[in-house]
């Protein structure tokens, strides 16, 4: 079965993502594969400094993410051109790796993508797992992580589709409110539902 794992930033995902790896589930995760297209010397970094300059990349020529996210995070053009670069380039390097490991007799895979309802991508996989948060915890959490005033942690929430119309999305939902504890337990008893875990 493939898997799809998403959320929203701060709601916990990474931390169910760890919870499927020690169950020894084969992840592709968007996120590593987003850094993988964009190394140096690949056609997506290239197309990324034409279309923003010279100025989004560190002086041994890798992608400065933070200045290319001050560009992008206020300014929905600028990120919907960047989208537009890399989106393809991820979808394709993740499909690849999910072709491989069925090849390689993998049963069960999970494609933790982040994005998986706003780049709608729904169809990569056959059931999908929501990691959700009441707004409360979300906001809390970011601010504390990611040292970010309440004003910068709300724009970078509202970039994306609230969890409450992601959940309506998923064939399941793990709350993340609650202890670690509490996560992994919903967790198993998807999978136990999903003959994912017997």
């Amino acid at each position: 079965m493939i898997i799809g794992l998403t959320g929203s930033i701060a709601s916990g995902k990474s931390t169910v993502a760890e919870m499927l790896k020690e169950l020894n589930l084969p992840i592709i995760d968007a996120d590593l594969v987003a850094r993988v297209v964009v190394e140096p010397g690949t056609e997506t970094l290239k197309q990324i400094v034409e279309a923003f300059g010279e100025e989004v990349l560190l002086d041994e020529g890798t992608l400065n993410r933070p200045k290319l996210g001050d560009i992008i995070f206020h300014e929905p053009a600028a990120r919907k051109t960047l989208n537009d670069i890399i989106h393809p380039a991820i979808r394709q390097e993740m499909l690849r790796q999910r072709d491989e490991l069925l090849e390689n007799g993998a049963k069960d895979i999970v494609m933790d993508i982040p994005l998986l309802f706003e780049s709608r991508l729904q169809h990569f996989v056959e059931k999908i797992l929501v990691v959700s948060v009441t707004e409360e915890t979300q906001l809390k959490r970011l601010m504390e992580r990611n040292n970010l005033s309440e004003k910068d942690a709300k724009a970078r929430i509202s970039s994306q589709l609230p969890l409450s119309e992601k959940e309506k999305g998923a064939d399941a939902v793990i709350y993340n409110n609650k202890s670690l504890e509490s996560t992994r337990e919903q967790l198993h008893k998807i999978l136990i539902k999903w003959n994912v875990l017997k």
